[in-house]
């Protein structure tokens, strides 16, 4: 339900950027430390008119999981290390499902800065758009 509101919320600055939205099932490749992974994240941005493969995404500039029990060490460990290493990665979003919490790594121009969210909204610059919390959670409980 949390990616279908964002991919929701999302859809019309991503439709007037020309970019592309996908929702678990795009793979986006990563090459960091010298190895080749392939991840799937819950969803994935690319304004990249070049980021034409058939199954996975090469430059995507937002990258966003949804936190469960079972995958949340994986996603703020080794996909967090692996994500920042995509030079073309603006942001990467981490959704609670049990409770109204966001945290965003933002890519500056000297490093990567986190933020948490828990109320108001936060600026998504690949998109330069504001999105709420309350249009993150709007169909859940928390």
């Amino acid at each position: 339900m949390i990616v279908n509101a964002l991919a929701f919320a999302l859809t019309p600055s991503v439709r007037d950027r020309g970019c592309q939205l996908f929702t678990s099932d795009m793979k986006v490749y990563v090459h960091h430390a010298g190895d080749d992974a392939f991840y799937y994240p819950d969803l994935v941005l690319t304004c990249d008119a070049n980021d034409l493969e058939d199954y996975y995404l090469k430059h995507p500039c937002l990258i966003v999981e949804v936190l469960s029990e079972g995958t949340e060490r994986i996603d703020r460990r080794e996909k967090l290390l692996a994500y920042t290493a995509l030079p073309s990665l603006r942001e990467y979003l981490l959704v609670a499902q049990d409770r109204r919490q966001v945290e965003l790594y933002r890519r500056t121009e000297a490093d990567w800065v986190h933020e948490t969210h828990s109320e108001g909204s936060l600026r998504l610059d690949c998109l330069e758009q504001d999105l709420t919390l309350d249009s993150i959670y709007e169909d859940v409980d928390t």
